[in-house]
């Protein structure tokens, strides 16, 4: 499936081929902390498949829990998280879906690092809905 996806404002553009039934949810605390919010929606590009259109992103490298460095790519004017790779030689790139156009077409079909997952994560049903806030 061809994604295209931007920052906030613009300043990043991107596209992408991705296979959709690889989207998935990571409950991590680094995500959690690096999004802002509860977990994180990711979906996976081959390098060779993904194009920066316009931009550069800024890179931040964190250590994973299994000691090896993950780059995590941002636009450094509107701070929106692009993706994440491995640092040297990256072969995949974990592109966000909150900045793909396609978002509503990726459904995330599993979850990682469920251990970390906030308890109320799970059942969403029966909380006040509102269309606009």
């Amino acid at each position: 499936m061809k994604v295209h996806g931007r920052c906030h404002c613009g300043e990043l553009r991107f596209e992408g081929e991705v296979d959709p039934a690889q989207v998935s949810i990571c409950h991590c605390r680094d995500c959690q902390t690096l999004t802002g919010t509860a977990y994180r929606v990711s979906v996976p590009v081959k390098a060779a498949d993904f194009h920066i259109l316009n931009g550069a992103p800024r890179i931040y490298v964190k250590t994973a829990e299994n000691g090896n460095p993950r780059a995590q790519a941002f636009c450094a004017t509107c701070g929106t998280p692009i993706y994440a790779s491995d640092v040297a030689h990256p072969a995949v790139y974990n592109l966000r879906v909150g900045a793909l156009a396609e978002r509503a077409e990726l459904k995330p079909v599993r979850q990682i690092w469920c251990r970390s997952a906030l308890s109320w994560v799970q059942n969403l049903s029966g909380m006040e809905m509102r269309e606009k806030s």
